[in-house]
């Protein structure tokens, strides 16, 4: 399975945490771990500083626990335990499927299992929110969709309007044609 995996498996960048501001980058490569920084300061003393860097070897970084630390510092616990789990093995594919295969994947979903897939990461959060999504889901439910109904949900979001109960879209459409007509007869005055 780790030859799915492209040659770069993770990577993020931070500012640390005052008073260093300095800029953190942390790459996991599929052989080792790299840390790299670049001191920022208005301070004479510091103009000259390069960047810096830390390479090791997967098995070397599991050892190494004052670059955990300073690791755990810049970007957090979780950055950490999910960098420490990559480099003993342990991947998450889901995380790294395309996004029209998971939008795909996610459209036989429970409502109730959207919900809560939504909750897993940020990244999927953002996929079981997005109009793509929705507007799969409502046309595999739905038996006709008029182009009125079609621009309705583009203006107001397909999540949106999965959840809005029939009487409700039926008085939107009955607005939307109200203005649209009032807009013709502007235009023919």
């Amino acid at each position: 399975m780790a030859s799915l995996l492209g040659e770069e498996v993770f990577e993020t960048r931070r500012q640390a945490p005052a008073p260093s501001k300095d800029f953190c980058q942390l790459l996991v490569t599929r052989r080792e771990v790299i840390f790299r920084w670049w001191k920022i300061s208005l301070r004479n003393t510091f103009r000259e500083s390069r960047p810096g860097e830390i390479k090791e070897s997967w098995e070397d970084f599991l050892d190494d626990s004052s670059l955990h630390i300073q690791i755990a510092i810049v970007f957090g616990a979780k950055v950490l335990e999910h960098v420490l789990n990559l480099c003993q093995g342990n991947y998450d594919f889901l995380e790294r499927l395309p996004v029209p295969l998971l939008l795909y994947i996610i459209s036989f979903l429970e409502l109730e299992d959207i919900a809560r897939l939504s909750q897993v990461s940020r990244r999927f959060e953002m996929i079981c929110n997005s109009n793509a999504l929705w507007e799969n889901i409502v046309e595999n439910l739905c038996d006709t969709i008029t182009p009125e109904m079609k621009e309705l949900a583009q203006e107001i979001g397909w999540k949106q309007f999965f959840f809005t109960n029939r009487l409700q879209l039926q008085l939107q459409l009955r607005r939307r044609r109200q203005k649209q007509n009032a807009r013709n007869k502007k235009d023919y005055e």
